[in-house]
């Protein structure tokens, strides 16, 4: 059973979340919070993944997710906003969040992603991780010393599975792509995100795009 907690100020939205997420037999909310000043006491160790309104009135989403994703062991965080290119979009995906959904995707959608992000897989499809990326390209022309120097750190090996995560592969495709076996493509990954200190891939696409590797 994956637990899910839903962290929106709009009670309408998250009777509709509750709603469409306890139709699946493997998925139950077990907590709700209606503003950010409210996470740290609704949200406990055994939520799996959260569902996080990005604009509340008294502390908003992105301050909320950073403070979960300091816990030990923190849950999976999906952020929810009404714009896909919005600039706190991409803050909340690098303070760590493992991706986002628009409020209007579809129940069907909505279930498969949060069934994704809690098996640790990616929920950006490879079109919205350009988009992204496209974005925070055109804001940042100068690259940071500190990200290339975390790229460097790379194997070869390890590189070229971070190049994949950068292109939108999932773990059988860069399996296949790279001719290994999926236990080997997975020790690869947490070696990667060891080296380059991020907590999903998202974090690692960003990453080797801001190194210009993709």
């Amino acid at each position: 059973m994956i637990r899910i907690a839903l962290v929106d100020d709009d009670p309408l939205v998250r009777a509709g979340l509750r709603l469409i997420l306890g139709g699946a037999d493997d998925l139950e909310v077990i907590a709700e919070a209606a503003d950010g000043d409210e996470v740290a006491s609704a949200v406990g160790t055994d939520v799996d993944v959260v569902l996080m309104d990005i604009r509340m009135p008294r502390v908003d989403g992105l301050e909320a997710t950073a403070a979960l994703l300091r816990r030990t062991e923190p849950p999976q965080v999906i952020v929810l906003t009404t714009f896909d290119a919005d600039d706190d979009v991409l803050r909340a995906l690098r303070a760590g969040a493992s991706g986002f959904l628009l409020k209007d995707t579809p129940p069907d959608a909505l279930v498969e992603a949060v069934r994704k992000v809690a098996a640790g897989e990616p929920m950006l499809s490879p079109s919205v991780t350009e988009q992204l990326i496209r974005r925070v390209t055109a804001q940042e022309q100068v690259v940071p010393p500190s990200r290339t120097d975390l790229v460097a750190a790379l194997s070869e090996r390890e590189r070229e599975v971070a190049v994949a995560v950068g292109q939108g592969l999932s773990n059988a495709e860069i399996a296949a792509e790279l001719h290994m076996s999926l236990a080997t493509v997975k020790a690869h990954l947490t070696r990667v995100f060891g080296k380059l200190d991020a907590t999903n891939r998202v974090q690692v696409a960003l990453l080797v795009h801001d190194a210009g590797l993709v």
